[in-house]
């Protein structure tokens, strides 16, 4: 089926918007996280961002973690495989306020470990440096028994 670009103003009473998206709403869900203040809260995300396709992004001042994933039941027509039994949060999102035409402009937009981690850098004081190792320590080890 194809997808045009149809304007909101523009749908017949009849039409439903869905029916010219391709499913923006069903590739990624994306969860409230708390704001990163100290080394250690940037170092978890990162972690989290190391596991597949994982975003960071900030809205009116707050962070989430949006995981790009499509639904299972996302069908080859961007139609909803399972939409009379769809789950709450989906029969709850209406297309008033929903992103077909949105830019996906947020405050702040992290697509990588590398990034957050150099924003991190840019807005923390500088992390502790950990003891270089010397040459001059000594170091004690076991003795093997048998040489």
């Amino acid at each position: 089926m194809p997808v045009a670009q149809v304007q909101r103003k523009d749908l017949k009473p009849d039409e439903v918007l869905c029916s010219y998206c391709t499913a923006k709403c069903c590739r990624y869900f994306a969860l409230p996280i708390d704001k990163p203040k100290t080394w250690e809260d940037f170092d978890g995300i990162r972690w989290y961002m190391t596991h597949g396709r994982i975003s960071i992004f900030v809205d009116e001042g707050t962070w989430y973690l949006m995981v790009h994933a499509d639904c299972k039941y996302l069908r080859d027509d961007h139609m909803c495989g399972i939409y009379e039994d769809r789950p709450a949060i989906c029969r709850s999102y209406t297309t008033d306020d929903c992103e077909y035409d949105n830019d996906s402009v947020y405050d702040k937009f992290f697509e990588s470990p590398e990034q957050i981690w150099e924003y991190a850098e840019a807005v923390l004081p500088p992390r502790k440096k950990k003891k270089p190792y010397s040459p001059t320590m000594t170091v004690e080890l076991p003795l093997l028994s048998g040489v």
